[in-house]
C-alpha cells in the first residue's frame, strides 16, 4: 500500500514535470554537442534575466488566481518607462532609478486595473489575464506607433522614425546595457558567474518569501485555499486580490527592466511578448502547478526549462540535420510545458476530487 502511494505522489506534477525536464536536457545535451561550460553561462544569463519575471507568478497562484499571463503588462510599462527616459537622454544609474520609479508607477495603476477586471471575472483569471495582455499590447502599440511624434512630444529625434512619426522597431540601451549586472563579475576558467545579479534576483525571491509569511500573506493562502470561507472570516477578498496583482505587476517590470539591461537593445513592439509563455513554463517546468506555487518552484524551474530551450535546438538540427527544425524546438518545448503541466493537473484534480 504504501508503495502504491508512493508511487502515487512521484506522479504528482511538483515530482513528474521536474524529472522529464531532467531526463529530456540531458539526452538533448549529449546530442547537442555544447560544452558543459556553454551551457552554464548561458543558463546563468537566462536566470538573471527571467529570474523577477517567473518570480512574479509566485503570489497570484497562492491567491488562488492562477498563472498571470498578464505580466506582459508589466513588460510593458517598464518598456513606456525607459522609452520616456530614453526619450530625454537620461543616461547610466540616473537614468535606470527614473525608469524604475516611472515604470513602479504605472505598474501601480495597471495592476490595479487588472485586479479590478478579475474581480469581476472570479474563476476565469487566466484566460482573462491572457486577453488583457492581448488589449493592454494594442494600445502599448498604438501609442508607439502613432502617439509618438504627434501628441507626445519627443526631444530624441532618434529613436523616431525618418516620417517623424512612431519610435523605430529597435531602440539601442548602450547607455545602460550591464550597468547593473556588470558589477560582482566573477570568472572561474570558462565560467562566468555574475553575483551581484544573481544575488538580486535571490532577494526578490527573499522578499517575496516574506511577502508570503506576513499577515498579508497568511490572508493572501486563506483567499487561495476558500475564498468564501475567507469572506466569513472578514477578509477583502477583492482588495487582497487587487494587491496581489500590483504585486505581481510591479514585479515583473522589474525583471522586464533586468532582461533588458542585460541585453543591450529591445525590440519595442516584440521585446515583451513572449514574456508571459516563457515565465509561465518555466515556473511550471520546476513542479509548480496553478494551483500551487513556491519560490523553490521557480528558482528550480527556470534552470530545467532554460537549459532545455538551450540545448534542444541545436540537438534537434544535429539529429534531423536542419537548422530551421532545430528552432521549432524551442516553441515545442515553451508550449509543451505548459500542456503537460496542465494536463497533470487537470488529472490529479480528478484523482483527489
Amino acid at each position: 500500500m504504501r508503495i502504491k502511494e508512493e508511487a502515487s505522489r512521484l506522479l504528482d506534477s511538483e515530482y513528474m514535470v521536474p524529472a522529464i525536464f531532467i531526463i529530456l536536457s540531458y539526452f538533448a545535451w549529449q546530442f547537442s554537442g555544447l560544452t558543459g561550460s556553454f551551457v552554464f553561462n548561458q543558463v546563468v544569463t537566462r536566470f538573471i534575466r527571467d529570474g523577477i519575471l517567473v518570480l512574479s507568478l509566485i503570489i497570484p497562484v497562492v491567491a488562488g488566481m492562477g498563472l498571470n499571463f498578464a505580466i506582459t503588462v508589466g513588460a510593458m510599462a517598464i518598456q513606456t518607462a525607459l522609452l520616456i527616459v530614453i526619450g530625454y537622454q537620461v543616461e547610466g544609474i540616473k537614468g535606470i532609478l527614473l525608469a524604475i520609479i516611472i515604470g513602479v508607477f504605472l505598474s501601480l495603476v495597471l495592476g490595479y486595473v487588472i485586479g479590478r477586471i478579475l474581480n469581476r471575472v472570479k474563476g476565469k483569471e487566466m484566460i482573462t489575464t491572457i486577453i488583457i495582455g492581448f488589449l493592454f499590447n494594442s494600445i502599448y502599440q498604438l501609442i508607439f506607433l502613432v502617439g509618438f511624434g504627434t501628441v507626445i512630444p519627443v526631444a530624441n529625434k532618434e529613436i523616431i522614425l525618418t516620417r517623424g512619426i512612431g519610435v523605430r522597431n529597435t531602440v539601442d540601451l548602450g547607455m545602460y546595457r550591464n550597468t547593473i549586472d556588470k558589477l560582482g563579475l566573477f570568472k572561474i576558467g570558462e565560467l562566468e558567474i555574475p553575483l551581484f545579479m544573481i544575488i538580486v534576483v535571490l532577494l526578490f525571491a527573499a522578499i517575496i518569501f516574506y511577502i508570503l509569511h506576513t499577515r498579508f500573506g497568511q490572508e493572501v493562502k486563506a483567499v487561495g485555499s476558500d475564498r468564501q470561507t475567507s469572506e466569513i472570516l472578514g477578509i477583502n477578498t477583492n482588495m487582497i486580490r487587487i494587491k496581489v496583482m500590483i504585486l505581481s505587476t510591479i514585479l515583473a517590470a522589474f525583471g522586464q527592466l533586468a532582461y533588458l539591461q542585460n541585453i543591450g537593445m529591445f525590440d519595442v513592439y516584440t521585446a515583451h511578448m513572449n514574456a508571459d509563455i516563457i515565465s509561465c513554463a518555466a515556473l511550471l517546468a520546476g513542479g509548480a502547478s496553478i494551483k500551487k506555487a513556491k519560490i523553490r518552484h521557480a528558482l528550480m524551474g527556470i534552470f530545467l526549462f532554460h537549459t532545455l530551450f538551450i540545448v534542444s535546438p541545436q540537438a534537434g538540427q544535429n539529429l534531423f540535420n536542419n537548422a530551421a527544425l532545430g528552432e521549432y524546438f524551442r516553441s515545442f518545448v515553451a508550449y509543451g510545458t505548459i500542456a503537460l503541466a496542465l494536463i497533470i493537473n487537470i488529472k490529479n484534480e480528478n484523482k483527489f476530487s
